[in-house]
């Protein structure tokens, strides 16, 4: 008689990107201690939270003195040290990078993602077999009215008119399958948004609900000028649709440069009284508007061609067999 097969124990990597959490990252870790003890989530799948990753950004505040203190007091803490403050979306890169899970976890440093829903997001990504699961808050983000709209305006402006994906689920606090995260993080160019290099390879990409609170007792990092680099980061590095519109732009200005010369020239044996030379001169600045703008457009197509070898889009990914890795146990049904 065969004995039933050991239950499976999702193991998972949590990065925290540290950029002023002197106040704030004793806080997290004591909540995340009851998640490396391990735990059972919602639906009952045995996971354990094996390594956190403080990703140290060079912030302005006593963060590095802190995480010394917890990585000597907690030997699942590892320690990244970046060179220099490189910012929020790198240090979360190299956090990635240097994780061994099956899953990625990445939250703030400030306790405004709660790891208590670590186990829910889990959940929905071995449900829906998913290899990125965003938290989608069920309250009002913790910002003004004016930072929340400014930030919903510009995901969904993003995903509409530059080929963004799905940025109006983008979120810091984020599940990723471990194999890929970490060839995202191997691959992605300089200055190339997480969120937009995801969605380039992640297969399934979905949303889990989530309570957010406030953010410690601390100031944010982000000014508006800040914010407005960032969202401008997101629109360069989401792909090539902006320089498409440009091409698509030049297209109509031709064709309709061309229509309108056609329409001065029937004018000008219609009516005869128009001053010689108008004529001439406004087809030449249609068309030759148009000629200008589709020369820029085709000169846009090729430099698509290098923007997505800069970014470093791959052609492809190869993953293991999604029934041999995480996804493939999800065992809410085999130890009932």
């Amino acid at each position: 008689m065969t004995e039933p097969a050991p239950e499976y124990t999702h193991s998972v990597s949590v990065v925290v990107p540290v950029y002023q959490g002197a106040r704030t990252l004793r806080a997290l870790i004591d909540e995340l201690i009851p998640l490396v003890e391990g735990f059972r989530t919602p639906a009952g799948n045995a996971a354990r939270v094996e390594e956190v990753i403080l990703s140290y950004d060079r912030g302005p505040d006593d963060s590095g003195r802190v995480i010394r203190e917890l990585a000597s007091e907690h030997t699942w803490i590892k320690p990244v040290w970046l060179s220099r403050n490189y910012g929020q979306h790198a240090a979360t890169l190299a956090g990635i990078a240097s994780s061994g899970g099956d899953w990625i976890v990445t939250m703030d440093e400030d306790g405004q993602h709660d790891p208590a829903y670590v186990g829910v997001i889990l959940d929905v990504a071995l449900r829906d077999h998913a290899d990125v699961v965003y938290a989608e808050p069920e309250n009002r983000p913790p910002h003004g009215f004016v930072r929340n709209t400014a930030s919903r305006t510009s995901k969904r402006m993003l995903e509409s008119l530059f080929g963004g994906g799905k940025a109006s689920h983008f979120n810091s606090y984020r599940l990723i399958l471990g194999e890929v995260g970490r060839s995202v993080a191997a691959y992605a160019g300089t200055g190339v948004y997480l969120d937009v290099a995801l969605g380039w390879v992640a297969a399934r990409v979905v949303t889990a609900p989530v309570l957010l609170r406030e953010e410690g007792d601390r100031r944010s990092g982000y000014s508006y000028r800040r914010l407005f680099a960032h969202f401008w980061r997101m629109v360069l590095t989401s792909g090539t649709r902006g320089l498409r519109l440009v091409t698509a732009t030049g297209v109509v200005f031709f064709v309709g440069g061309i229509l309108f010369a056609l329409y001065l020239v029937v004018m000008r044996f219609a009516v005869g009284d128009i001053p010689e030379g108008w004529t001439s001169q406004m087809v030449l600045s249609a068309v030759g508007t148009g000629v200008i703008l589709v020369s820029l457009g085709i000169i846009a197509e090729y430099l698509g061609v290098a923007v997505h070898a800069a970014l470093g889009k791959p052609s492809y990914l190869i993953v293991r067999d999604p029934a041999l890795g995480p996804l493939g146990h999800d065992g809410r049904d085999t130890h009932r």
